[in-house]
């Protein structure tokens, strides 16, 4: 596993200890010899987390619609930048070039990137890892959402066993590196 994917906010204005986390989180991975993919923002987590890969001179690829050029948001120094036609596009390069993925805090965007990516997992495409990091219990609501379908019986139990919940950079890494694969699928028989 060398190409980790990291989802996350491209909001510049949130908290500090997101920021300081999302940097941190870049060096460790360029220092553990990784690979970054991202979605080639300047701003926010994304920003932040490419900001710490580039202060130890790590390797990282930026994937971005083509429109984005106009927003003024993309981080420009990227070790390769990918452009598509589409968010769609978009998320289908970064998928494909991860071996992992790695879920900072973010809005609707980080979230339906999650979504996508353990619905794709669920359904077979992937067995890659999927790891929520929770700063400050950011997830925990979406957790408990989680939880409560689980309840409800909207979905299996095993749904949960198709990604970890990391609270520290250590535990992060430490799900990466001893990642066991599980796969379950939706249509299986119970």
């Amino acid at each position: 596993m060398k190409n980790i994917c990291v989802f996350g906010s491209s909001s510049e204005s949130i908290d500090k200890e997101y920021l300081n986390t999302a940097e941190s989180l870049g060096r460790a991975l360029a220092e553990r010899g990784y690979h970054m993919i991202f979605g080639a923002g300047k701003y926010g987590v994304m920003g932040a987390v490419a900001r710490g890969v580039k202060a130890v001179k790590g390797t990282f690829t930026g994937v971005s619609p083509e429109f984005f050029t106009e927003l003024d948001v993309l981080d420009y120094d990227c070790t390769e930048l990918i452009f598509t036609k589409t968010m769609r596009e978009r998320k289908g390069v970064m998928e494909d070039k991860a071996d992992a993925f790695v879920i900072c805090a973010g809005g609707i965007g980080t979230f339906e990137e999650f979504f996508e990516v353990i619905t794709l997992k669920q359904l077979g495409q992937h067995n890659k890892p999927i790891v929520i990091y929770n700063v400050k219990g950011y997830y925990d609501h979406m957790l408990g959402m989680m939880r409560a379908s689980v309840e409800e019986k909207f979905m299996s139990e095993k749904v949960c066993r198709l990604y970890s919940v990391a609270c520290s950079e250590d535990e992060v890494f430490e799900q990466l590196e001893n990642y066991e694969p599980f796969t379950y699928s939706k249509y299986d028989k119970e």
